[in-house]
């Protein structure tokens, strides 16, 4: 066999080997988006959003088929957060409601909220959960089904209240009142 030849076999089995590993490559890409896109339909099942924008941002969240039950929650970590740092009366009163909610001890939502009570959501967080629990709300979607706008802002400011004030007086700092306010239109959706 000549050098020639060598070569030649040589470049054709590189060459085969670079094809074998793109294909490879596309199948997996394949997979990937369609793994994603059966993600995608499960959520809008549970959540009852159609839209995929909506979809898209609850995945761009970091929200999950098992996470996604902390949805009506984030309002309530966001007012426990409004001033700093969530105190054990409104930790104590955001895990009653998840435990209420049927989050169950050492569940990945459970870990998720255990987190976010010890390190702040981010402010993206914040800012997509009313959006996407007022679009739940309206579809009466599966994970809101036994809540309402009114409720979740009731929940809200009774965590506001959990550590606020001497002898019930002066229980909401100013900040958690134009919070409350805030998340109140995000809730139901109108804007003023």
């Amino acid at each position: 066999m000549s050098t020639q030849d060598a070569l030649g076999k040589r470049g054709r089995a590189l060459e085969d080997d670079y094809f074998r590993r793109k294909d490879q490559e596309l199948l997996e890409k394949m997979r990937q988006e369609v793994a994603a896109k059966k993600t995608q339909e499960a959520l809008g099942a549970t959540t009852g959003l159609t839209d995929p924008a909506l979809l898209q941002e609850l995945q761009a969240l970091g929200f999950t088929l098992d996470t996604v039950c902390l949805l009506p929650l984030v309002p309530m970590l966001q007012v426990a957060w409004a001033e700093g740092g969530v105190s054990q009366a409104e930790r104590d009163l955001i895990q009653q409601f998840a435990v209420n909610r049927g989050i169950a001890a050492g569940s990945p939502a459970d870990a998720q909220l255990n987190d976010w009570l010890a390190h702040r959501p981010s402010d993206e967080v914040f800012a997509g959960a009313g959006r996407l629990i007022h679009a739940m709300l309206a579809t009466g979607a599966e994970v809101v089904s036994d809540l309402s706008a009114v409720d979740l802002v009731e929940y809200c400011e009774k965590v506001a209240a959990a550590s606020g004030g001497i002898f019930g007086l002066g229980r909401l700092s100013g900040e958690e009142r134009t919070l409350l306010a805030s998340l109140a239109v995000d809730l139901k959706g109108r804007r003023p």
